[in-house]
């Protein structure tokens, strides 16, 4: 089931970003129809966040979808390298976004590793960077409302028993200060059961 709307209309950016673990990430690009199981969010909570591209109200070019309502894309272009993909949070004009991590791939695997240098599965999707890359996301498609045919999340009830949740810092943001150390990263680690 497509997650609809409502999903990301709320302003608790942190309990969504913990609830997009376990579901499945699709897209369709150039007619090929791939998806990974989400398993490693950040959140970013806007104005009040210093890791956030919208901290302290900036809006820019770049940030401006940030500021739309929520369930749509933010993609941009980091180090001017890798492109990554956040979720737009709440609603309009509350700029929270979910970047999203990691996915453990489920669909389209030989579309992926065509896309990828890395022509191992297990490592073709663990990082942000990689992931857009596999996925065929890029700049391209900023601003896309979720649930249409090109960009969309479905909840089709993947199971966790196999997984803890792990929480942590966020990667890579000590510019941050002291909102470097929120417990705002969520991955999915496997137990030993």
């Amino acid at each position: 089931m497509i997650l609809p709307e409502s999903f990301f209309i709320h302003d608790d950016v942190v309990s969504i970003a913990k609830n997009l673990l376990g579901k499945e990430l699709f897209t369709n690009i150039n007619g090929e129809i791939c998806s990974g199981i989400i398993s490693e969010t950040e959140a970013y909570a806007g104005i009040t966040d210093k890791a956030s591209h919208a901290y302290g109200s900036r809006r820019t070019k770049r940030t401006e979808t940030m500021y739309q309502r929520g369930g749509r894309t933010y993609v941009y272009l980091c180090y001017g390298i890798h492109h990554l993909v956040n979720i737009v949070t709440a609603k309009e004009n509350i700029p929270h976004a979910v970047l999203i991590r990691s996915i453990i791939p489920q669909k389209g695997i030989n579309s992926m590793l065509l896309r990828s240098k890395n022509k191992n599965p297990n490592n073709l999707s663990n990082g942000p960077g990689k992931l857009s890359k596999v996925l065929g996301i890029t700049t391209v498609y900023d601003n896309i409302k979720l649930n249409k045919d090109i960009i969309w999340i479905e909840d089709n009830d993947y199971s966790l028993d196999s997984y803890n949740i792990m929480v942590t810092k966020r990667i890579g943001i000590d510019y941050a200060e002291e909102d470097a150390h929120l417990p705002y990263r969520f991955l999915l680690m496997r137990n030993d059961k």
